[in-house]
């Protein structure tokens, strides 16, 4: 089976069963990252320590990896930026990574491997997602893990704000997961834990919010202007496997409204299923990248443990509009 077509009417797609090209002996290990370049070409952030940074072409070439030394196992959050850069984050360095799309480092933002006291939302501890403004240039993290706030940088690197707090109050926040901005500065949060996605002003003074996604694993703002999102299942605890709570996509219109929702009630590797979804990324054409957290979600539990599926694909079949 090559694919299998999901969706329906304007947001139908064939879930490919593969795509990716890896050379022998090269493996993902697992997909936390996903963002497209100006070229259609996929960069993907891996915990592959080896080749953390993996570029490929539009048909799943890979093109060349970087960033080996720089990365700790557990990177965490990929975007490209306006100008191609790309922005990676690492929780296990606490830290944000800057880079040319041939691998060159421009920027760290934060001091790798010393992080700030956990709970005092000064920038960071264990960061989760970086976006740049298409407006401005402003830099806006999530700092989701040891942290409850989302921080504002200027596009050298220097702090200008931060805000957040623990709570489920509108600007507070459960884990903010990831950052997505559109072209009139509103800043998104994915509020993990909370079940949400809050949109503040530039600022971080709190506009509204959309309760319709479980667990948002994963965000993007589409070429449509669409609102992306990866939902993560419920991995322990009594609603474990309880369908209709995550390990899929929703597509949801800038006000928040449900466009479409795919992902097999089971999980698994096959196409048209999903594990963990944890970043997601739209390219020009439509099509959706959807990177899993696959073993840390399962694979690690296995015995023995192995590495599962955790980079989708999935082609538009109607245009985008």
């Amino acid at each position: 089976m090559s694919s299998v077509r999901i969706g329906s009417g304007e947001y139908t797609y064939d879930a490919l069963a593969a795509w990716e090209q890896l050379p022998e002996g090269i493996t993902l290990r697992e997909t936390p990252g996903v963002a497209v370049n100006s070229r259609d070409e996929l960069v993907a952030l891996t915990r592959n320590t080896d080749h953390p940074i993996m570029i490929f072409s539009h048909d799943g070439a890979l093109l060349r990896t970087f960033g080996q030394g720089v990365f700790d196992a557990r990177t965490h959050g990929l975007f490209v930026g306006p100008d191609d850069a790309i922005w990676a984050t690492d929780d296990g360095t606490h830290s944000v990574t800057k880079w040319t799309q041939d691998g060159q480092l421009l920027l760290t933002i934060g001091t790798p491997n010393t992080p700030k006291r956990r709970w005092s939302n000064e920038p960071f501890n264990r960061p989760t997602h970086a976006a740049v403004s298409p407006k401005t240039g402003f830099v806006y993290i999530s700092d989701g893990y040891g942290n409850n706030a989302v921080h504002k940088f200027t596009p050298e690197g220097e702090h200008v704000l931060s805000w957040g707090g623990p709570g489920v109050d509108p600007g507070q926040f459960i884990r903010p997961h990831n950052v997505a901005i559109d072209k009139d500065d509103n800043v998104f949060i994915a509020d993990r834990e909370c079940h949400r996605i809050q949109v503040f002003d530039a600022n971080g003074k709190f506009q509204h919010e959309h309760h319709n996604v479980h667990r948002p694993d994963g965000m993007c703002l589409g070429p449509d202007g669409n609102i992306y999102v990866g939902e993560l299942n419920q991995i322990d605890g009594l609603l474990e496997g309880c369908p209709g709570m995550g390990h899929r996509v929703s597509i949801l219109s800038p006000s928040g409204a449900l466009l479409a929702r795919f992902g097999a009630e089971e999980e698994g590797e096959g196409p048209g299923q999903f594990i963990a979804p944890h970043g997601i990324t739209v390219d020009s054409r439509g099509d959706i990248y959807v990177g899993e957290v696959s073993f840390s979600i399962r694979g690690r539990l296995m015995d023995p443990p192995r590495e599962l599926k955790s980079l989708k694909k999935l082609v538009r079949v109607t245009p985008l509009a």
